[in-house]
């Protein structure tokens, strides 16, 4: 029993702490991966001035790591000729596509004891890296990231990638509901004990790594530092956005699940002699809310999940938008992008918000789903040919707010439909209709 006056020990005192590197000054103490695929244009612009900054800034032995996965152009003939000319620069080839494949093959045959990666185009400021490696060989934390969302970061980018990170970012802290601020900025950097931990565990091989990367260490409650970025979109990338933005959405209802079983823990890696442990039996982080009745129990609870998904299916909507009316006009292009946006939005509030899983009365919740969504759309369409109506030249600040209080009457509606008919049953705890 614990004696009156004595402090209940943290989450983060049940945790060996990370010790300070020990390292030889010979020894390299940092490695840096870039992944690479098809990056003949700027991958030896991008090392070379990576390996220039090391130089001139870092105050320890460093690596550079180009991981080449599958690239069919000239990139494996490029890498190959900066890792015999740069002392500190190695090549590594993978057969496979995927750029967590290739971070976690590198990574795992480093002997370093900092492990870190930057993207080829250097969209971020170098002057950051040594601030991100720190609090990691001080032994301050065991993970480190950069963040264009913090205050005091600097970003140049255009406005669809902003729309699409920020709201990537708010998805993830309503269904995962993590504390990190930006999952995918390409500007990393891990102690080699906890990579050893946490690989293991990380599934993923594309662009979703990173995001897996860090929900297991911030549950299982490793120390996870955020650096402010300054960070430039790179125009030419040649990232999919639509194909990495549904990997994405896939990897997070993947990650959900896991951890709403208890799935998603560290595995146990194969030590080196006097390499300390990253986790002793600490206690497990309870299950996210969406995968079991009484996490989502209570009106208020699940109308807070309601809207954030309502907010993020809101811009999701006005991207499709924009993206289809070029093509397709603005009234084919505002109805496909609102079918779209109601089914996934019935999707998720179907798990996250009312915790209903499985296919067992998926198609009828989608067909209920709809007709909800098609009553909405009424009262808000109504709304509007109301107002034109009373006031034939309303103006367009009228209209706005016309809407802006059509859609939250709506958003209401839309909120006891869901509860009191679509998801009736499961609600009431009986078996999902």
């Amino acid at each position: 029993m614990r004696k009156p006056g004595t402090a209940v020990p943290s989450r983060r005192d049940l945790l060996p702490r990370p010790a300070p590197l020990t390292a030889r000054p010979t020894a390299v103490v940092l490695d840096v991966v870039v992944p690479v695929f098809n990056e003949q244009a700027g991958l030896e612009a991008g090392v070379r001035r990576l390996h220039a900054h090391l130089r001139e800034t870092f105050p320890y032995p460093f690596r550079i790591t180009v991981a080449d996965n599958a690239s069919t152009d000239g990139t494996p003939e490029i890498a190959a000729r900066l890792a015999a000319e740069l002392p500190e620069a190695r090549w590594l080839r993978l057969a496979e596509k995927g750029r967590g494949r290739a971070l976690r093959t590198a990574w795992s045959r480093s002997q370093a004891p900092v492990l870190a990666y930057v993207d080829v185009d250097l969209s971020t400021d170098l002057a950051a890296l040594l601030p991100l490696v720190a609090p990691l060989i001080s032994g301050h934390s065991d993970l480190a990231i950069g963040t264009r969302l913090a205050p005091g970061s600097r970003v140049v980018r255009g406005p669809k990638r902003e729309a699409i990170s920020r709201c990537y970012n708010v998805l993830l802290r309503s269904t995962l509901a993590v504390g990190f601020s930006d999952a995918q900025c390409g500007f990393k950097a891990i102690r080699r004990d906890a990579a050893r931990q946490l690989l293991p565990s990380v599934r993923d091989s594309g662009w979703f790594f990173d995001t897996e990367l860090l929900v297991l260490p911030e549950r299982a409650g490793l120390r996870i530092h955020e650096v402010p970025v300054d960070w430039i979109d790179d125009p030419d990338s040649s990232v999919d956005l639509v194909a990495t933005a549904l990997a994405d959405l896939r990897g997070i209802a993947r990650v959900g699940r896991a951890l709403g079983r208890g799935e998603l823990t560290p595995g146990t890696p194969q030590q080196d002699v006097g390499e300390r442990p990253l986790q002793t039996s600490s206690p497990q982080p309870p299950p996210l809310a969406e995968e079991s009745a009484p996490a989502v129990r209570g009106t208020l609870s699940r109308f807070l999940r309601f809207a954030a998904i309502g907010a993020v299916s809101t811009v999701a909507h006005l991207l499709l938008f924009g993206l289809l009316r070029p093509l397709a006009g603005a009234q084919v292009a505002n109805a496909v992008a609102l079918l779209i946006c109601a089914v996934a939005n019935t999707a998720v509030n179907r798990r996250l918000t009312f915790g209903v899983r499985g296919r067992h009365g998926m198609v009828r919740h989608q067909s209920r789903g709809l007709a909800v969504f098609a009553v909405g759309l009424a009262l808000t369409s109504g709304a509007l040919a109301g107002l034109h109506a009373v006031s034939p030249a309303a103006g367009h600040r009228t209209e706005l707010a016309v809407l802006v209080g059509a859609n939250l009457v709506a958003t209401l509606l839309r909120f006891l439909l869901l509860q009191a008919w679509v998801f009736r049953a499961h609600r009431s705890g009986g078996t999902p209709r």
